[in-house]
């Protein structure tokens, strides 16, 4: 019998696009270990593959047409323990997933552990807010913005970034950029007064402040869906790593009823009945109803997933787990450290730029300091030689690493001083301010 043919399947990241080949009994979990071993991912327990159902919902405009029109499919998760071809992805010549979170930390400072899953967060947040499905203020649009610039560009540098630099940059909210009487150059000095702020903070360190400010929003890590209450108001349900909200429709931002994880009983759904049991037996159950049963099953699958990571978090780490947040401080000391040395080269380039400037302004003739200095002195400042003994003495604030970068410079030709500026930039360069 002849081998199936392979499937091609595209994954999208928040940062990269990758193909795979799959067979046709492929199973969800078998691809989904291939996504995070190609990525480097540890922390899977967040993740999942998404994609557009092929169910589209048939709608009858009986007041304009006589017949369904069809919309596109709910997203939806691919469901591991199953094969991918069983479930209703479309089936073109290539089929596209997206890798997203699916849940979501209750506290990122405390529970990221990888620097890629906190790219992944970061990234996924970031156009959340951007694209306005998670409300932000403008205030905190504006300090989020001075942490996505220091994430993406390292520290603010005055003489590199002027202004209009960030015309490119997808910086704010298009609510809040249309919502006061500021144009572009306006927002964008806000957010270079507090980018400016963050100096000496890594990027992986932007990007955790960044989402620390980002847990704090109402709609941060939420999902929503819509529901019916028994007299058929049409509301809102939240599913998020804390438990369960109910929205009134006009407002996704104050829940008017809420169900934590530690308070629930049981949660079940008959058809598009789902039924909420509180811990209180004295307490009514809540019963709401969805459009249909592929809703209530969504939701189900979400409320279990969110309730077993919100278990977990109140029990000891697993030996992976603290294996993992072992290696992730030991290379973060690293880094640490990697990070100091080059704030250490980077302050002793910027002493050396500035002797060099000085000499490149100053006359080649003794000033009147040299002439009352000492004998001792002014044999080592005379004319010519003045220029390479200042330079020579700048060299003696370097390792001797960093001096033989500066060194093969020609200090002792007409221009020296200039020339010696690209040795700066070299040694500039190492101390990563490319």
């Amino acid at each position: 019998m002849a081998p199936s043919p392979d499937i091609n399947v595209r994954v999208t990241t928040m940062d990269a696009e990758l193909e795979f080949a799959i067979q046709s009994n492929t199973t969800g979990k078998q691809l989904f270990d291939q996504v995070v071993k190609t990525i480097g991912l540890r922390e899977i327990w967040y993740f999942g593959l998404q994609y557009t159902d092929t169910k589209g919902i048939g709608v009858l405009l009986t007041a304009v047409f006589n017949f369904p029109i069809f919309i596109e499919g709910f997203p939806t998760w691919l469901k591991l323990n199953k094969k991918v071809l069983s479930q209703d992805v479309k089936k073109d010549s290539t089929l596209m997933f997206k890798f997203r979170a699916k849940f979501y930390p209750e506290d990122v400072g405390e529970e990221i552990i990888q620097d890629v899953t906190l790219r992944l967060f970061y990234l996924q947040v970031k156009d959340a807010i951007l694209s306005d499905e998670v409300y932000c203020s403008p205030e905190t649009s504006v300090l989020l913005a001075s942490f996505a610039m220091q994430a993406k560009y390292g520290d603010y540098q005055p003489e590199t970034h002027k202004p209009g630099c960030l015309t490119a940059d997808r910086l704010l909210p298009q609510r809040v950029a249309g919502q006061f009487k500021m144009s572009s150059d306006d927002w964008e000095k806000r957010i270079m007064t507090w980018w400016a702020d963050h100096r000496g903070t890594s990027r992986e360190q932007a990007m955790l402040e960044y989402l620390k400010l980002a847990q704090d929003l109402e709609m941060y890590g939420v999902n929503y869906f819509e529901i019916r209450n028994k007299k058929g108001t049409d509301l809102y349900l939240g599913v998020d790593a804390l438990g369960l909200n109910i929205y009134e429709k006009s407002d996704k931002l104050s829940p008017k009823v809420g169900f934590p994880w530690s308070e629930i009983r049981n949660i079940s759904f008959n058809d598009k009945k789902f039924v909420i049991k509180p811990i209180d037996k004295k307490a009514n159950d809540f019963v709401f109803y969805a459009p249909r049963l592929r809703i209530n099953k969504r939701i189900l699958a979400l409320c279990m997933g969110n309730h077993e990571l919100y278990m977990r978090r109140r029990k000891p780490d697993t030996i992976e787990v603290q294996q993992m947040k072992q290696q992730a401080r030991e290379e973060r000391a690293l880094k640490q450290a990697e990070q100091e040395r080059l704030n250490k080269v980077r302050s002793k380039a910027q002493s050396y730029l500035r002797i060099v400037f000085e000499i490149s302004a100053s006359d080649e003739s003794p000033t009147t300091a040299d002439q009352n200095a000492s004998e001792d002195n002014l044999t080592h400042r005379k004319s010519s030689s003045s220029t390479s003994y200042r330079i020579e003495a700048a060299f003696h604030v370097l390792s001797a690493r960093e001096y033989k970068v500066l060194k093969p410079c020609n200090l002792e030709q007409d221009g020296g001083a200039k020339a010696d500026l690209q040795g700066f930039c070299t040694l500039y360069s190492i101390a990563g301010n490319k």
